[in-house]
């Protein structure tokens, strides 16, 4: 696949139908007096977010317990495209209360960031490290004591490497009680406060990077598919998947029976797509677009939404997709106050039925479809003055927000726009190479922060 552009964030209130966001540097005039956050309606959030292993840091400090992605980046450090690490990253860990000042300088009105499991419970479970919650309630408290709401993820990929090894992690149905009780405990300390919750960022990457091409923690696959030492893409992406999906039931049915009442928030899930257009105007091709669009979107928007899989998926993927039970299909089903969606580009989808020899099946060969397509590149080369003019940036968001306000207008009910990211972090098997932020981060001098001319028109944007 082609590398995927910049993100951004949706919030969608049960609407299904959108298949669905110290500084100093010179401020870009790129906001009209016609497009501003006057333009949206009244409540309408925007944010910025991160992820606990991209940003935090402080890895191997007070009490944290390794995650998977700390075993992949050390045992296989030639899947990072630099060799690098989280060991540091932003070291948000230390430097949260000078980055909640500079989210608050732009005027971002909700920050999205992710519980690293293994903070809280260095084995997966049991004993619980009371710095790392110390940590994040600090956090919760200094946004919201700067008018900023927190908006939590309970899983962004970083599961504690105790459960890995225990019975492999997202591989055994073992892990839908760990993960409920991970979940309720947050749910219990933090829910006076945080009032937004997602269960799962994006379970479609953790299943299909992780266990189809082994790109991502804890790297598995076929070794006809890539270079891992464990695994089989034909049947692991799905299994995984199914655990995710019931974990996800499971942590929304203990939120809405036990503390949604009394705590008043809401729960849901964040899902990824790319839009798919047809290579050709035939037949063929219209169903290979659908055909994606179900693998990547319905694949997780479906269950929660009908209780099962989509039909596609069912026939073509046969008995390696796995079943729900009966409970299972009724607790799943409608298990969202919101739905989250992440998207970053559009593919052509060009039909590619099986060969009769098709025999190494994967995710992809079930698709039976190929497909074809900007982070922005690294550029420490340059001078910081001209690093952090990131007009691709700015269009990129000004076209995005205004085909959203368009959206808004024809009906969806998007309720906030959430960009991603914050600033400049690692970036999964991409390590250090490309930058996604709105804050130029400078990884060889103590990850000192820098606005980019992006952050200067969010801002302009939202003070009007």
């Amino acid at each position: 696949m082609a590398m995927r552009v910049e993100g951004a964030f949706l919030l969608c209130l049960l609407s299904l139908a959108t298949l669905l966001v110290g500084t100093q540097a010179a401020q870009p005039s790129h906001i009209t007096a016609s497009f501003n956050r006057s333009s949206f309606p009244a409540g309408f959030v925007f944010g910025a977010g991160m992820a606990a292993y991209q940003s935090e840091g402080a890895a191997n400090i007070d009490g944290r317990g390794p995650s998977i992605w700390d075993t992949f980046t050390r045992q296989h450090p030639e899947k990072i495209w630099d060799h690098s690490n989280g060991d540091v990253a932003d070291d948000f860990y230390h430097k949260y209360k000078g980055d909640i000042q500079l989210m608050k300088k732009i005027g971002l009105d909700s920050f999205r960031f992710s519980i690293s499991w293994s903070r809280i419970f260095p084995k997966g479970k049991g004993k619980i490290n009371d710095l790392g919650v110390k940590f994040y309630n600090n956090l919760i408290d200094e946004l919201l004591s700067n008018g900023i709401t927190p908006f939590v993820t309970l899983f962004h990929w970083d599961l504690p490497q105790a459960l890995e090894d225990e019975y492999g992690g997202f591989l055994s149905p073992k892990i839908v009680r760990d993960y409920r009780d991970f979940t309720e405990f947050c749910f219990k300390t933090f829910g006076d406060r945080v009032k937004r919750w997602v269960t799962l960022n994006e379970p479609l990457s953790y299943s299909l990077n992780g266990y189809n091409g082994g790109t991502f923690a804890p790297g598995r696959c076929s070794n006809y598919v890539g270079n891992c030492t464990a695994g089989n893409s034909a049947t692991e992406p799905y299994i995984v998947a199914h655990h995710l999906l019931l974990a996800h039931a499971a942590a929304v049915r203990v939120y809405k029976t036990k503390y949604q009442a009394h705590q008043k928030g809401q729960i849901g899930i964040t899902l990824v797509t790319h839009w798919f257009e047809p290579k050709f105007n035939s037949i063929a091709d219209r169903q290979a677009a659908s055909r994606a669009i179900d693998f990547f979107f319905g694949w997780f928007a479906h269950p929660i939404t009908y209780g099962d899989y989509p039909q596609s998926m069912r026939s073509l993927v046969a008995a390696r997709l796995p079943r729900f039970s009966k409970v299972q299909s009724q607790i799943l089903k409608g298990s969202y106050d919101f739905l989250g969606v992440n998207y970053y580009t559009t593919y052509y989808a060009e039909n590619a039925p099986l060969t009769s020899n098709s025999v190494n099946r994967s995710y992809y060969v079930d698709m039976q479809s190929n497909l074809g397509g900007v982070a922005e590149a690294n550029n420490e080369t340059k001078p910081i003055r001209e690093a952090i003019k990131d007009g691709i940036r700015i269009r990129y968001y000004d076209g995005h927000l205004k085909s959203l306000l368009q959206a808004i207008k024809d009906g969806v009910k998007v309720k906030g726009y959430y960009a991603w990211s914050f600033f400049d972090d690692f970036e999964w098997d991409a390590g250090y190479t490309v930058r996604f932020g709105i804050t130029y981060v400078d990884f060889k001098n103590k990850a000192k922060r820098y606005l980019k001319y992006s952050a200067y028109w969010l801002k302009m944007f939202l003070l009007h």
